[in-house]
């Protein structure tokens, strides 16, 4: 009983032993250029690095780590010779890496697809920015070594979707305040990689991070469509999805006549106007020339699409979902409902007060 006891125990301690283990990631190194040399290990925090430990090379210029890493969640290392950075890493859970590097930080990586993929990435953009330096002055240069290297990011981005190592290449920068990816519509890469990297690592905080600046930089790049759009067009954009959630662009319309109408649909007399002004107008006009353009800013969207598809109204239908441009504010409405008529591409003039006024306008356009 006793020796059933001691093996039990043991067998216990093994399973322990390896689910103490399960979330390691083991580093194997050897620092070329000299003994007892200090190594700091760097975790990558978003945007900052977190050191998480020192630890001194052997006489033969070994070192071993060991990190959690949990699964699903891999982490981007750094490996540091004083300021110098000698190895970047991407570690998976339960991975063993080799690392063979030097204080240039020529360095070599086994063990580790993810690791190898990055060394690849950050030895180019190392090399780029060396490149840059040495160019000078030269203005011709250094912008052929600019766009080159972007289009090679570009490229590799778009061909490794579901490789975290895309990540460290769309924030690459030039010094501190001149990323690579620094276009407007760079927002587009940044989106397909969190979208793609999303299906893979949903709980990577890199990932999660990602998301966010995606999202940041298409607000930002519809903001200055938006503006661009004004200022070719007499009137502001709006370009909001409808009950289908397809987006429709205000400036896009090329009727003779646009109703723009702004409207609450919790308010049951505007609910009513709808039906009582707004559908006998669509009615008569639409085979003219008219459209009707509706902009509901209720928050309530479920209430909004109710009622668009009860009344069955046949016009563009649009929820201003209070973004980062809202339609209300970009027309200095003071109220509601509004009534705006477009007419042949410019804003009329003319004063909308009631029904009869918008028919005395429409007539003199659509015959």
């Amino acid at each position: 009983m006793n020796a059933y006891k001691a093996f039990f125990s043991a067998l216990a301690l093994s399973v322990l032993g390896l689910t103490s283990c399960s979330h390691q990631a083991q580093i194997n190194g050897t620092f070329v250029d000299g003994a007892d040399q200090e190594i700091i290990v760097r975790q990558l925090d978003v945007n900052k690095y977190n050191t998480l430990d020192t630890i001194k090379t052997s006489a033969d210029g070994k070192f071993k780590y060991s990190l959690d890493v949990q699964k699903g969640e891999p982490e981007f290392i750094y490996l540091f010779a004083g300021e110098n950075r000698v190895a970047a890493l991407l570690l998976e859970n339960g991975e063993k890496v080799s690392v063979t590097t030097n204080a240039l930080g020529d360095y070599t990586v086994e063990g580790s697809e993810g690791s190898a993929k990055l060394a690849v990435v950050d030895k180019a953009y190392t090399k780029f920015v060396k490149d840059i330096l040495a160019a000078g002055e030269d203005s011709k240069a250094v912008s052929k070594l600019y766009i080159d290297h972007y289009r090679a990011s570009v490229k590799y981005v778009m061909e490794n979707p579901f490789s975290l190592t895309v990540i460290p290449v769309l924030y690459e920068n030039l010094g501190q305040q001149t990323p690579i990816f620094g276009q407007t519509t760079d927002a587009l890469f940044f989106r397909k990689a969190a979208d793609s990297l999303k299906t893979v690592y949903p709980d990577s905080r890199y990932v999660k991070a990602l998301d966010k600046e995606a999202a940041r930089r298409e607000q930002i790049l519809e903001i200055e469509t938006q503006i661009r759009n004004a200022q070719e067009a007499a009137f502001p954009e709006i370009n909001l999805p409808d009950i289908n959630g397809e987006r429709k662009s205000l400036t896009a319309l090329e009727n003779k006549a646009i109703i723009l109408h702004f409207w609450d649909a919790s308010d049951a007399a505007q609910k009513m106007l709808n039906l009582e002004v707004l559908l006998p107008l669509y009615n008569s006009y639409a085979k003219k020339g008219l459209e009707i353009y509706s902009v509901c800013v209720s928050p309530d969207k479920a209430q909004w699409g109710s009622v668009v598809k009860s009344q069955k109204l046949p016009w563009i239908n649009v929820n201003d979902g209070k973004g980062a441009i809202s339609a209300v504010s970009s027309y200095n409405l003071a109220s509601l409902p509004t009534s705006i008529l477009i007419i042949n591409g410019e804003m009329s003039q003319a004063q909308i007060n009631s029904e009869s006024d918008l028919k005395k306008e429409l007539n003199k356009v659509l015959r």
